[in-house]
């Protein structure tokens, strides 16, 4: 039985994720599979149920960041691959090779590490080769021609130690999403087919190459090469909002609160700390339970609009820890228990996760990853309420 406080919560369309799978998956290229990105907790959507919806949609490979992420799907009772996209400790080779998840390899001397326990503990351990072509954080140095010939003699090394199998090589572009990056999405692309050529010249060919992430996975498909990595459109989401229409998205995710205090304050009182607003005149102010700590960020003191009764309302005042205020002044219909968006639509009305990350001068990835761990997730399909996360009281329930 799925019961849940209404107090703040979000909304999640499992329809729209596996619909926009499949929007991504209709465009590949022949022969070409989709990696699911579901790190950060399904960047903040769930990671479990949402794994689950996307294995239905046809899922076989999800990428993470880290080891308990990996293990958070394998609990989930997934059997798909996995790829950690980030650091394991080289003595989790045996976790490793026991649950089947491949490990990314991003230099010699990590590789020799984990290449030693992984024969220490008799077992072997699928990994992927990070190439470094431009983004100079993890993986071995492609970006200078000087280095070319050592840094393909240091992953043929790689491929011949004994407990590792080597199963991919890939990289990740630094600008893809950007209209005009001069090239440079380009210039990692034809760095990584001169590694993997010269690797393959030397009779190491790998089963999966793979460097497109979202944004490159929808504007460059002569990039699309053996899989994709995708996340944030599978959550109906742009990775710039130049790129709204490139692709069919439905967002899957709309953050609800609800009104618990409303009353009328006359002209000159002060409202929430700091006394940043004052009304101008009779003004109507409703109380809604959302505040920093649930991940809606305190930049949004007066300057951010909730929908409430199908109408925009301003915030006023600063946003506190556990709360903040609106200005529903001429709103009919506004009482205690209205349901409140702050991010979806309400009748004609629309705030998209982008008009709350551009406030907050970031991207729509940062605002969906933070939002709290004290807000429910509450998952819909077919029109219905079909499941329930609840960190705090570490529940998870589906009809």
């Amino acid at each position: 039985m799925i019961d849940y406080l209404k107090r703040t919560w979000a909304d999640i369309s499992l329809d729209a994720i596996k619909h926009n799978f499949c929007k991504v998956s209709e465009i590949l290229s022949p022969g070409c599979r989709v990696m699911a990105v579901v790190k950060a907790d399904a960047y903040g959507h769930g990671a479990g149920i949402v794994s689950r919806a996307l294995k239905e949609a046809g899922a076989e490979w999800f990428g993470v960041s880290n080891l308990d992420e990996a293990m958070q799907i394998r609990d989930e009772g997934l059997n798909e691959s996995i790829l950690i996209l980030s650091y394991t400790q080289p003595d989790k080779a045996a976790q490793l090779s026991e649950y089947n998840i491949s490990q990314s390899v991003f230099n010699r001397r990590y590789a020799q590490q984990l290449s030693r326990e992984a024969v220490k503990h008799g077992v072997t351990v699928r990994i992927h080769i990070k190439l470094d072509t431009g983004m100079s954080r993890l993986g071995f140095f492609c970006q200078e021609e000087a280095v070319l010939s050592k840094t393909v003699e240091d992953i043929e090394a790689v491929c011949s130690l004994p407990g590792l199998i080597p199963e991919g090589i890939f990289t990740h572009f630094a600008s893809a999403d950007e209209e005009d990056d001069g090239g440079y999405t380009q210039s990692q692309f034809e760095r990584f087919n001169f590694v993997v050529g010269e690797l393959e010249r030397r009779g190491i060919k790998f089963p999966l190459r793979h460097c497109c992430n979202s944004a490159a996975t929808m504007r460059f498909p002569h990039m699309h090469l053996d899989m994709v990595r995708t996340g944030i459109i599978l959550y109906g989401l742009y990775p710039a909002p130049w790129m709204k229409g490139l692709l069919p998205l439905v967002p899957a995710m709309e953050l609800k609160t609800t009104v618990s205090m409303v009353k009328t304050i006359p002209k000159g009182i002060p409202v929430s700390y700091g006394r940043t607003f004052k009304s101008q005149g009779d003004t109507t102010i409703a109380t809604v339970p959302i505040g920093y700590a649930d991940g809606y960020p305190r930049v949004m003191s007066n300057s951010a609009d909730m929908l409430v009764c199908g109408k925009r309302a301003k915030v006023v005042g600063r946003v506190c820890m556990d709360q903040c205020l609106i200005n529903v002044t001429g709103i009919d219909g506004v009482d205690e228990g209205s349901v409140v968006t702050v991010i979806g639509k309400d009748g004609d009305e629309f705030i998209p996760v982008d008009e709350v990350s551009a406030l907050s001068n970031t991207i729509n990835y940062e605002t969906v990853c933070l939002i709290g761990k004290r807000v429910p997730r509450i998952y819909h399909s077919g029109g219905k309420m079909i499941g329930h996360l609840n960190y705090i009281r570490m529940q998870e329930d589906l009809l």
